[in-house]
Order: structure tokens, then sequence, then C-alpha cells
């Protein structure tokens, strides 16, 4: 068992302990001002979306109408759009009924952007409801292009803005100095994983030990007690409770006693890997308890990802087909060989297709391939080498612009693939696997996926396992969207080899 003085705690902290109460005043000052900072960009930005709006309705509208009315309709959208930056301090109101200058409502981008246009949409409603008391009117044409350019420029914003929030808790900065309560398997996950995820924005100052009392009053009483002085001791002012570390009498004084004294309390769920949009807390009782929100793949929304696949495929196939034909020349010239490699994968419910790419090695790759077997570089049944010497020279430029992975869009309208699903694995991959990771052939393989956009070449066979577990577990159309939209900017900036 590992005693507290044992456990790792933050360097800054271990450095040293009386700084804490110092920092803390200009600590509470810095994050004092970062709420009005937000208000202000989220006012500006409406402001300019506003503007803009009008702007585009203005143009349409001197198409539209005959020049005789034109003076009319001009100081018609003026009122227009005086009416709307009128109500435009309502919206910052509606933004923050709608939690979104509250992290912990909008600590995942997914959930931001659906609080955002949430906000919008009601903001929208408010000019409405103005324009119906003032009699203004305001075209619907305007309030249409006043959230649809409301919705995408704070959605520009915010994403910057958290740029910045996780370049500056990169660096230490803007962090929440926390004690974890427990000293066992989750605590010690827990803490390593703010560790590796400095983004979170979570600083581990110290740790708690309860898992050697009893449970009675007395334990719970010691524990609330070394709690206390912990938090004042580091300066701490958050507290996550390991949920299975303590028993239920304990937690309960624990967040009692610290949340009178306005110490930010966070308690695990004991669950891993179990997406948090999944889970609806409801009262059981005068017990709370999570239902778990059970994953729709079939329906309706089975049909629309096959309709969004189609048509991203078509549209991909369509805009590159260009660069296909250069690349197709390019293999052709460079070496001996058909210009497409076939290769049998693992689809749906197992079923075996011809994934189609771009070929980017010699012809005998894969006979070369059990020399090479020693010179892996992947931990499982993975293979991967850095400088695999069977790529040619064409290959090597198509590998880094993810240009051999272009005809898999072909796979994608047969219907052998999707856009986004696991890695579509080899047979002989497939053999390697454990019992839990024949879960990822519930659902088809992926051009990308959730492993491709979190850095696939620096992870682990376990991070791939985990990954795609994770997605098929937690799949809904909102996911894809996200892991399309990571993966454009990874392939336009070269990272990772896809």
């Amino acid at each position: 068992m590992t005693t507290m003085s044992e456990r790792p705690v933050s360097v800054a902290y271990a450095e040293e302990t009386s700084a804490a109460p110092t920092s803390a005043p200009r600590r509470r000052r810095s994050r004092a001002l970062l709420k009005p900072l937000l208000v202000t960009l989220d006012y500006v930005t409406l402001v300019t979306a506003f503007v803009i709006a009008y702007v585009i309705a203005r143009l349409m509208h001197e198409a539209s109408t005959p020049a005789s009315l034109a003076s009319a309709a001009a100081a018609s959208d003026r009122k227009a759009l005086a009416l709307v930056l009128i109500v435009s301090p309502l919206w910052l109101v509606v933004f923050a009924s709608s939690h979104l200058y509250t992290s912990r409502f909008v600590s995942r981008p997914l959930d931001e952007l659906r609080r955002i246009a949430n906000g919008c949409a009601l903001g929208v409603v408010a000019i409405a409801l103005a324009s119906f008391v003032t009699k203004i009117d305001v075209p619907r044409s305007l309030a249409g292009l006043v959230f649809v350019l409301a919705l995408g420029l704070v959605a520009v914003e915010r994403s910057v803005v958290r740029l910045f929030f996780r370049r500056l808790r990169a660096r230490g900065q803007l962090v929440r100095p926390v004690v974890v309560v427990g000293d066992n398997a989750e605590a010690d996950a827990i803490a390593a994983m703010l560790a590796t995820s400095p983004d979170l924005g979570y600083d581990v100052r110290s740790f708690v030990d309860s898992s050697a009392r009893s449970n009675d009053r007395s334990a719970a009483s010691a524990t609330v007690r070394e709690t206390l002085e912990a938090v004042q001791r580091t300066g701490a002012t958050g507290v996550i409770i390991a949920a299975t570390a303590v028993d239920h009498e304990t937690s309960n004084r624990l967040i009692r006693v610290l949340t009178d004294q306005g110490v930010h309390v966070e308690l695990s769920s004991t669950l891993v890997d179990v997406a948090s949009n999944r889970l609806v807390v409801r009262p059981l009782g005068r017990m709370p308890v999570m239902y778990i929100e059970p994953v729709q793949r079939s329906g309706w929304r089975a049909r629309a990802k096959r309709a969004q696949d189609v048509a991203l495929a078509s549209f991909g196939l369509l805009v590159t087909s260009p660069v296909l034909l250069v690349a197709a020349i390019a293999i052709k010239i460079d070496s001996r060989g058909p210009v497409l490699f076939k290769q049998q994968r693992v689809g749906r419910n197992g079923r075996l297709f011809k994934v189609l790419k771009l070929r980017t090695m010699v012809c005998d790759a894969e006979t070369q391939l059990i020399d090479l077997r020693e010179r892996n570089e992947a931990d499982g049944p993975l293979f991967k080498m850095r400088e695999d010497p069977r790529v040619t020279r064409v290959g090597r430029l198509l590998r880094k612009l993810s240009i051999d992975e272009l005809p898999q869009l072909w796979n994608v309208l047969r219907n052998d693939m999707s856009m986004v699903g696991p890695r579509p694995a080899l047979p002989a991959e497939m053999a390697a696997w454990g019992a839990d990771l024949h879960g990822r052939l519930r659902v088809k393989p992926g051009i990308t996926g959730m492993w491709q956009v979190s850095g696939r070449s620096n992870s682990s066979f376990q991070d791939y396992e985990r990954l795609d577990l994770y997605y098929v577990d937690n799949w809904s159309l909102a996911t894809d969207l996200a892991i399309i939209a990571k993966t454009l900017p990874m392939v336009l900036l070269r990272r990772g080899a896809f």
C-alpha cells in the first residue's frame, strides 16, 4: 500500500510548499479576470456577426428590390439592425443561462458547441419577440443569417480561446490545485490521467489515504480533518474523491464540509470510457443514481450515417480525381506493378472485403514482411517501421500526404467501409485479438477514426484497443462529425501516418 508521503505530487508544490498561500491571491485575481474577458470577446464576436449578417442581407435586398423602393428598404433594414444591436446584450444573458461561462459545463468541445447553438437559437427568439413588441420588421433572411453567423463565429472564437487555455495550462498556468482523496487503483488512475493531460487544468498537490480505516464515524471524521488540513496546507481549491476508495458516510461528510468551505468537490463515477453525454443523473428514492443511455446504431441514425458517408465519399472522389490521376502516373513511372493495392481486411460482423489503396510499396512487400517482423516498432499484433525498406520513393510521399488512402472512398461507396470507424484490421491481426476487441466488429471500419486522430503513430496497442472500443460503445453522429473535423487539419498539417 502506498503511503501519502510516497505518492507523486506536482513539481511546483514539491519545490516550495509555502509558496501556495502567497500565489493563491494572484491566481484568484487572474482567474477572476477570465470570465469578463470571455464575455467581452463573445459580445464583440456577436456584434461582428450581426453587422456581417446585415451587410449580406442588405446586398440581397438591393438585388431584389426595385430602385423606387430602395430608399424605404434601406431605412427598414437599418431599423432592423438597430433592434438587433439593442437586443444583443440579452444574448449574453442567454449564454450565461446556458452555462457557457461555467467551465464544468463546457469541458468538452461538443458540449460547448451544443450550448452555443441553443444560446444562438434563444437569441434569435429574443429578436423575434422584440420585433413583435416594437413593430419593427426583422426580415427572416436577416434573422437566419444572424443565427448562422453568430453560431459559426462564436464557435470559432471559443475554439481559439480553448486552444489558448490549453497552451497556458500546458505551461502550468490557469490550473486548479487539487487534493485527491483515496489510496487505491482508481485514485492512482485519476492522478496519472491529470498528470499526462495538463490541458484538463488540474494540478494534484497531495493525497489523503482513507483506505486503512474501518467504516465508522471516527474514521470519517479523521478523513475529513486530514482532507481539510491538506487543502489548507497546499493552497488547493478543489478536491477529487475516488468513489471506490471511501465509504458513503465519509464521502457525504466530505462533500458537506468541503462545499461549506467553498472548496470545489468532484466525485468520480467509477466508470471508465463511458461518454459523459450518456449519463443521466436522476433520483432513486433519496439516492442519486446514473442511468446510462444505450447507444442507438440502427433506425434513422444508421440511415443518416450512410447518407453522410455517400455524400462525403462522392464529393471526395470528385474533388480528388485529378490528384488520383497524377498519383497513378507517378506510381507507374516510379516502379513496376499495379497502381492499386488490394488487401483482404475484416469488416463489420467479421465479413471479409478487399480494401483499396494506392500502391506505396514494392510488389513483393508482403513476402518481405516475414524477414522484417523482428524489426517491428509497434507493440501487439500491429506492424510498424519508420524506415520501411519496402516503401517506394513515390509511396513515401503519398503516405506523408495521406493520398494513398483516397481509393478507400470507393470502399465507402460500396458500403464496405464508413468515413469514420475503427481501422480496418487484417485477418492475422484479428487472430491475436482478445475477446473484448472483437466488439469493434459491431460497426463498419472507417477511413479515419478516434485512434487515428488521437496520435496513432505514438500510441500503444492498448490505446488502439481502448479508443476503438470507446468509439463503438459511445458512437453518435456528432462524434463522427467531430472526428472528421479533426482529421482535416491533421492531414493538412501532415501529422501522423494515415
